[in-house]
């Protein structure tokens, strides 16, 4: 395996990600920002963003799948939030949770959210974009 995932002790104890991703292969797969859309463009969870974090999770899922990858080469996730606040926490754990059910995987990579005021079209709730290292 080109990823291994670690917490070291003298770091925070976070359960959604591990903190550092040391990966060991040879090609770089960059994932472009994913959001709530179907493959025909069809909008998902307006409004809801437990179901926008899933169905962006998906669309990284499928993104991975197309170069022959995974969660599990994932060393880096960074995920944009539309006016976020700390009471969103808990949807946002819900639509990992639930993505994470419909994949058969549980995402650990290090994860970095930032809060912004808003993305590329206005419904648009999240957006997760990845880094992935592959043999």
């Amino acid at each position: 395996m080109a990823v291994s995932l670690v917490n070291p002790a003298s770091l925070p104890q976070v359960g959604l990600y591990r903190q550092v991703a040391v990966a060991t292969g040879s090609r770089t797969v960059y994932i472009a920002g994913q959001v709530a859309r179907t493959a025909d463009g069809g909008h998902v969870g307006e409004g809801d963003l437990a179901a926008q974090v899933e169905q962006a999770y998906l669309n990284v899922a499928a993104a991975l799948a197309e170069v022959d990858a995974t969660f599990a080469d994932v060393v880096r996730l960074t995920v944009y939030f539309v006016e976020w606040s700390p009471e969103k926490m808990g949807e946002f754990v819900a639509g990992v949770q639930r993505a994470e059910k419909k994949l058969g995987v549980t995402v650990q990579a290090p994860l970095t959210g930032v809060g912004v005021a808003c993305l590329a079209e206005p419904d648009l709730l999240v957006e997760v974009e990845g880094i992935a290292v592959l043999e």
